[in-house]
């Protein structure tokens, strides 16, 4: 099965799978193993830290809120938090859609194992200017989620978890559904890991109080089913506030930022999505939404690196083949000889040979033969090269392609340097908008 495949050559333990067309299960599944030292395989009703879906849950809660007229999306957030950094620079509006410019707290993995109090959390960018003028540009920021759930609290007086678990997880029906706190107590929890050496090592933990309302909760793949079907029939923010969390926000000057509020909003293989992926200090998670198709896809791993949105593409490809061919049709305005350069640089990576020519100085130190053959080697030569998309960008151009290795897709980044005219980043993805860290 490709999904094992998949699984294998991201060196990923274990996953649990679903699948749901015009709105019966066509697809459950689990592969692998949630617990690699005591051989204890994964099954369909494992549970998985969801990183970044919890801020679906986040943007439902604050616009719950102002359903019940306790807040205005539109107020800035010194309204509710006015020692908070920025605080009277930006809006709840801005935060919920990645558009406020605070930055984001979260670097690494590495020293957030240890709890942290909210003050010495906001403290890590208190310091720091915004990234830019709010409402200017799109920047993903974890930082705007922990302080939209710090707004919960004050304004509803309930600490978040007990918010969330008491207005969203049970009318929705989640019973499974707990945070990275309780999974000691949970039976069946997955452990998260990261790929070391060509295997699967137990990734650092992550403590709640780094995580928060941007990635503090613990699902099921049915779990996440009842969250999809309950905040999209109603029974969670009325329809009018899902509107806003499925609607593309834009920026100042009128440019989509492919970003609700807790939703992407954007496109897989030509057929449009709805949905976010979660990444956690071991998981990788992914729910997406293909209306077109009435088909929803989840996909919960446990490695921080997994592949979710490779295999919510073989599903989609597998249950819907007509976007198969989507995959195959050639952008608009290729530019043949540099299609014809990037080939004949990135055909050696299959195997695992780097031409050092074609990469900036920063590309060659970063792009060293290890990483070469850790990113590339293990693909195999696709076996075909599709040009997609050139986008200018100032630093120098973009050019994306989509990559075919049987069935599956990947997508190859590359930007060259206006300066020197190198290549200054190589990388292959799963395929997904440019621009948008899901």
């Amino acid at each position: 099965m490709e999904v094992q495949r998949l699984l294998d050559l991201h060196h990923t333990p274990g996953a649990s799978v679903e699948a749901i067309h015009g709105g019966r299960i066509v697809y459950a599944r689990a592969f692998g193993l949630r617990d690699v030292a005591r051989r204890l395989p994964a099954d369909v009703d494992t549970h998985y830290e969801i990183g970044s879906i919890t801020k679906q849950f986040t943007a439902a809660a604050i616009l719950q809120l102002q359903e019940a007229g306790k807040l205005s999306i539109d107020s800035t957030l010194a309204s509710y938090l006015p020692s908070a950094p920025h605080s009277s620079e930006v809006t709840l509006r801005q935060l919920l859609s990645h558009t406020s410019g605070i930055p984001d707290y979260f670097e690494s993995c590495e020293h957030v194992g240890s709890p942290i109090t909210f003050e010495g959390l906001t403290g890590l960018i208190a310091a720091k200017p915004l990234d830019f003028a709010p409402g200017s540009h799109w920047s993903y920021s974890n930082t705007g989620y922990v302080l939209l759930g710090r707004v919960v609290e004050v304004v509803s007086g309930e600490s978040y978890k007990q918010y969330i678990r008491s207005h969203v997880l049970h009318p929705a029906g989640m019973t499974q559904t707990y945070t990275i706190s309780d999974e000691s107590t949970l039976s069946d929890v997955s452990g998260g890991y990261a790929p070391r050496n060509g295997t699967a090592a137990a990734a650092p933990p992550l403590d709640e109080s780094f995580a928060g309302a941007a990635g503090d909760l613990v699902s099921t793949i049915s779990d996440v089913q009842k969250w999809n079907s309950a905040i999209s029939a109603g029974r969670i923010v009325t329809p009018r506030s899902f509107a806003l969390m499925t609607t593309s926000a834009t920026t100042l000057d009128g440019k989509r930022t492919n970003y609700g509020f807790g939703f992407f909003v954007d496109s897989l293989e030509g057929q449009p999505r709805l949905g976010h992926t979660g990444h956690s200090c071991g998981f990788a998670a992914e729910s997406e939404y293909f209306p077109d198709e009435d088909l929803r896809i989840i996909v919960l791993t446990n490695a921080v690196d997994g592949p979710a949105e490779s295999i919510v593409t073989v599903l989609l490809n597998l249950l819907a083949p007509e976007t198969m061919a989507d995959v195959e049709r050639p952008g608009g305005d290729e530019d043949s000889a540099m299609t014809a350069r990037i080939k004949a640089f990135a055909m050696p990576l299959f195997k695992a040979h780097v031409v050092r020519a074609e990469l900036t100085d920063g590309a060659n130190t970063d792009l060293t033969d290890d990483a070469a053959a850790a990113q590339f080697g293990e693909l195999g030569e696709p076996t075909a090269f599709i040009f997609k998309q050139k986008i200018d960008r100032n630093f120098g151009p973009v050019y994306i392609y989509w990559l075919k290795f049987g069935d599956d897709v990947e997508r190859l980044l590359v930007q060259v340097e206006r300066k020197t005219n190198k290549f200054h980043v190589v990388q292959v993805t799963p395929p997904s908008e440019f621009g948008a860290k899901r």
